[in-house]
């Protein structure tokens, strides 16, 4: 197994669901919103709430768009000034972030920029390593960028179709960064992925969608985006598949 202390971390939206994780027993937080984007930055409303009610660490998606990792920069500038907020608040443990070249390499110098904004805060590289388009490469420039941790589901949609590229991440980072497998992990297929990758720490999201409690309907005005009935549903954090899943992966030693 690695050489870090095993933790599990839970991706969630908003403050309801980082209440969720805490109660079902998590190590940390990855607060974000829209995370049928795949995660973006939530508002600093949403994050005071979160240090109010956290009792556990979180770290604070900073993702200014939904896409791809290559910013212009207005939208890097605004990375930065999102994080140097996030400092001066104090109490936010760590950030996320991931800033790509064209060329499918990590964005070494951008990188270091938005480290050197966050500290103290513990910084991590999101999936955008898993677009890189050479995973060797990609974790020597995180590690030289100063960055603590990775997450990974090895270049893969899944953790299970990646295990193999993540037991050679690890291997790669010689514990000089944590790695931290995610991509459709749930209690069924995550202590299999830990026994064979090793990694460091995990991560998933652990999702269930719940009707809207709305009574009136309007069925001629759409939000835009989505469905209309995607509009009377919301996604929220599964207390119990959190529970079962954390169970299942300390098991797995």
């Amino acid at each position: 197994m690695g050489q870090h202390p095993f933790k599990i971390e839970i991706c969630v939206e908003g403050t309801d669901g980082l209440i969720a994780a805490q109660n079902a027993g998590a190590d940390r937080v990855e607060l974000c919103a829209s995370l049928l984007e795949g995660g973006l930055t939530p508002s600093m409303g949403v994050i005071r709430e979160a240090v109010r009610v956290a009792t556990i660490p979180f770290h604070v998606i900073i993702r200014p768009r939904g896409g791809d990792f290559l910013y212009s920069e207005v939208e890097f500038n605004s990375m930065v000034e999102d994080i140097k907020a996030l400092r001066d608040m104090g109490n936010i443990a760590g950030v996320v972030i991931g800033c790509l070249t064209a060329d499918g390499q990590i964005d070494e110098a951008r990188t270091r920029t938005l480290v050197e904004a966050a500290r103290p805060m513990a910084v991590t590289c999101h999936r955008a390593f898993d677009m890189t388009a050479d995973y060797h490469a990609a974790i020597e420039a995180l590690i030289r960028a100063g960055v603590d941790r990775v997450l990974t589901s090895g270049q893969r949609d899944t953790a299970v179709e990646g295990q193999d590229i993540l037991k050679h991440t690890m291997d790669a980072a010689k514990g000089r960064i944590v790695i931290m497998a995610c991509g459709a992990l749930d209690a069924d297929n995550i202590a299999g992925v830990r026994r064979a990758t090793g990694v460091d720490e995990m991560h998933f999201a652990a999702l269930k969608t719940l009707k809207s409690g709305m009574a009136f309907r309007n069925p001629h005005v759409g939000m835009g985006g989505t469905a209309i009935e995607r509009e009377y549903e919301i996604t929220v954090t599964d207390t119990e598949f959190v529970r079962a899943t954390i169970a299942a992966a300390r098991a797995a030693v």
